[in-house]
């Protein structure tokens, strides 16, 4: 079967892993006669300083076309000065609700090669494994009205019943296949949108017996991440609050360079790193591959259906760690840091099929 990818390697440090990302799947793909039609398209900065604007409606087009798409980051201090309407992260919303990417899969594993790359104890995050279930095209981000004055700003959080209803299915769905416990965070006790999300998300539980649902305000899902997160196995939570805690979830892992995410809906998948573009280390190098190769991964799993896959690089990765090779963000001792290109190569050589 042949795939159509759009790759959007976007600004800052995103051409560099993108790169190393399709690498990766280049040599799967040739291993299992996967044949995969590619073609970079520009997102965000890159495409503002080319065009004027941070998506354009020929790349909206083509990406409607095809099977999967592949994004870096965007975003940078270049144009950090630009109206909020056309700055690079407005392509990357506009994108998100045009394919109707409504559900945001972030997993938090801890490599036990990297515990004391970690902010916390080792016994505190040690064979911790969870992941959150984000919706991504509801809440403040895309809600009206919104507006700024001089004087005022003000934005809409909001949710209807469908919203919640398609994330909480996606989210008891992946528990099953897990530790069949779901963590519904919100903050009921003072926003109304809270408040239909927990009832909606108790109704749809009932469909799903098997599964063990708790709910925590975010504010608590926040510090017990930070003191405690092993108790969790999958957190459901919404756009705004599941931007925050899966950045907690990244720092305790030692990095946000190593952690991988999807962005399902129902007809299209996207596949990004977690990070931003950062543009201090941009050109250098040394820009850590492992989240979006990792996102690789959650594509075999998510769109193509091949989870072992996904176990493959996985268990490269782990491998390459195992021996010792970090990129600078990673390493301990800093002199011995590889570049990018070094730990690419590193997993390449790791993938065993």
């Amino acid at each position: 079967m042949s795939y159509k990818i759009i790759s959007l390697p976007g600004d800052g440090i995103g051409p560099e892993i993108v790169k190393s990302a399709l690498k990766v799947l280049e040599k799967i793909s040739k291993k299992i006669n996967l044949k995969c039609q590619i073609e970079e398209c520009l997102i965000g900065g890159a495409s503002i300083d080319k065009y004027g604007e941070p998506i354009t409606e020929q790349t909206l087009i083509k990406c409607k076309q095809s099977d999967i798409i592949i994004l870096g980051a965007v975003g940078g201090y270049k144009w950090d000065n630009l109206e909020k309407s056309k700055k690079p992260e407005t392509g990357l919303l506009k994108l998100r609700k045009e394919l109707g990417l409504y559900a945001n899969i972030r997993p938090a594993k801890f490599y036990k090669s990297l515990l004391n790359s970690s902010s916390l104890k080792n016994e505190r995050i040690e064979n911790a494994d969870f992941v959150v279930f984000r919706e991504l095209i509801g809440d403040v981000y895309f809600g009206e009205p919104r507006g700024l004055t001089e004087e005022k700003g003000w934005n809409t959080m909001s949710y209807s019943i469908p919203e919640v209803e398609r994330i909480a299915k996606l989210a008891f769905e992946a528990a099953k296949k897990r530790k069949k416990k779901v963590t519904s965070v919100d903050k009921a006790n003072v926003l109304e949108s809270s408040q239909l999300w927990r009832k909606v998300v108790a109704k749809i539980h009932k469909e799903y017996p098997d599964i063990t649902l708790e709910n925590m305000y975010v504010d608590n899902c926040a510090m017990q991440i930070v003191t405690n997160p092993r108790q969790f196995d999958v957190i459901l939570t919404s756009n705004l609050f599941g931007d925050i805690l899966s950045d907690i979830a990244g720092a305790i892992t030692g990095s946000l360079g190593m952690l991988p995410s999807a962005s399902i809906g129902e007809r299209y998948a996207l596949y990004e790193p977690i990070h931003g573009s950062a543009p201090d280390i941009a050109g250098k190098g040394i820009a850590n591959p492992i989240a979006t190769i990792s996102s690789i991964g959650m594509m075999f799993e998510y769109s193509l259906k091949m989870p072992e896959i996904n176990k493959v690089i996985e268990s490269a990765i782990e491998r390459v760690l195992e021996e010792c090779f970090r990129t600078p963000d990673i390493a301990e001792d800093k002199s011995k840091a590889v570049n990018t290109e070094t730990i690419t190569q590193k997993i390449l050589d790791n993938i065993i099929l």
